[in-house]
């Protein structure tokens, strides 16, 4: 295969005395779905914290494209085209589906005011791209249902070349129909070749959405599997006993 988008070799940091990340190693490919599990405190969102920027590593490398890359605060990551979208999605409420995707980079017109014209055609556009059935696009976005505010978080990310998603949780407290409209939007992201780390607690969730799964517990990489190889009392018994399922180790 060709180079991952991203690769993070032997990555470690610690808090205090206390190794949060081990020496973990994991990738992702253009177009794939990679899950990171593991209990409250295993690591995960540490690590892909270091990804976004958020926090600096002790140790390890960070290649974007087979290169090695220096990433030392979300400025870098976004530089990168790397993308993070929090459960909590940070959408303005009060204002609409173009004011969100354009919330601190604002177009303007020749005379300094908001080309709210040009910023609405391109949100048309790029939701067009990604949830043909998005119409709701003058209603501020507390009116959004949920999987609708995920549709603008995503498009947001999209709009200025995200390459690499990090996806906290994104179907957490959404119903049935709100979930698929997700997983579609997932399913379409992947059409277009971009990738995904999605941090999730439901393993149902990672076996329906992600292409592989890669476990951690107590700050260590237990495994990476591909999920079509795997049932889901394998993945439970990596995350609770952190143990390999047999045929994939």
């Amino acid at each position: 295969m060709d180079a991952p988008l991203v690769e993070l070799r032997n990555i470690s940091v610690s808090f205090g005395g206390v190794k949060a990340v081990d020496d973990v190693s994991v990738n992702l490919y253009p177009g794939e779905v990679v899950g990171l599990l593991g209990h409250n405190g295993a690591g995960k969102s540490t690590l892909i914290k270091i990804l976004s920027g958020a926090y600096k590593r002790d140790g390890g490398k960070i290649f974007i494209n087979g290169e090695e890359v220096q990433i030392s605060n979300p400025r870098d990551a976004k530089a990168y085209g790397i993308e993070t979208i929090y459960q909590a999605l940070a959408l303005a409420d009060n204002v609409d589906a173009a004011a969100n995707l354009y919330l601190g980079r604002e177009l303007k017109t020749r005379w300094g005011t908001l080309d709210d014209v040009a910023m609405e055609a391109e949100t048309r556009r790029v939701m067009g791209r990604l949830n043909p059935n998005f119409t709701r696009f003058k209603e501020p976005a507390k009116s959004l249902s949920g999987g609708q505010r995920q549709s603008v978080a995503i498009a947001r990310a999209i709009l200025f070349n995200a390459r690499i998603l990090i996806m906290d949780e994104p179907t957490a407290a959404l119903g049935p129909q709100e979930t698929r409209m997700v997983a579609d939007l997932i399913h379409e992201l992947k059409r277009q070749g971009i990738g995904i780390f999605l941090i999730d607690h439901d393993i149902h969730t990672v076996m329906d959405l992600c292409d592989r799964a890669s476990v951690m517990k107590n700050g260590k990489l237990v495994g990476t599997v591909n999920v079509k190889d795997v049932t889901d009392d394998d993945i439970l018994g990596m995350i609770i006993l952190g143990k390999q399922p047999e045929k994939a180790a």
